[in-house]
């Protein structure tokens, strides 16, 4: 088991892009959620797949069971997520000892651009870069969860 101790922020403008070090495609699909605790099946750039099970501790951390899974059968579960999917690619981005990763989404979330960062701990404090926009840690409307689920949150349309 991993701890995810991690800070969520909306990116204002595209200052990011010159910073991006690399990308990959993720489809991610919601196979149960009940509150804090989520199963989703992830498939990257087309290759691979991993099944994942989060359970909420914080507004910052949780705990995180991840497995690889063949393929075929994460496709399988896609099928049978009820539409509950994100697209998006993400970018990493290194920064002062820091990943930033720059989730730009696809589909019916197109021009929802978030950036998230892991911790080690909930008390560090890495330096935030000045394309950030507001922090949304903890704010269940703007998990990966809700957004698959809910979209856009409520008043929230770029």
């Amino acid at each position: 088991m991993a701890k995810e101790i991690e800070r969520k922020f909306l990116v204002a403008g595209n200052a990011w892009r010159d910073a991006a070090q690399s990308s990959r495609t993720l489809l991610q699909a919601y196979l149960a959620i009940d509150g804090e605790t989520s199963a989703r099946v992830r498939i990257l750039d087309g290759e691979e797949a991993w099944l994942t099970v989060k359970l909420g501790v914080s507004e910052m951390t949780r705990d995180e069971f991840e497995y690889p899974v063949p393929l075929d059968d994460a496709r399988t579960m896609v099928e049978a997520s009820r539409g509950r999917v994100i697209e998006k690619t993400r970018h990493i981005i290194k920064s002062d000892g820091y990943v930033w990763e720059v989730d730009v989404f696809e589909g019916a979330l197109a021009g929802l651009v978030m950036a998230e960062v892991e911790m080690g701990a909930e008390d560090e404090t890495p330096a935030l870069p000045s394309w950030l926009g507001r922090e949304v840690t903890g704010d269940p409307a703007w998990t990966n969860a809700a957004l698959a689920t809910e979209g856009w949150p409520e008043g929230i349309h770029l």
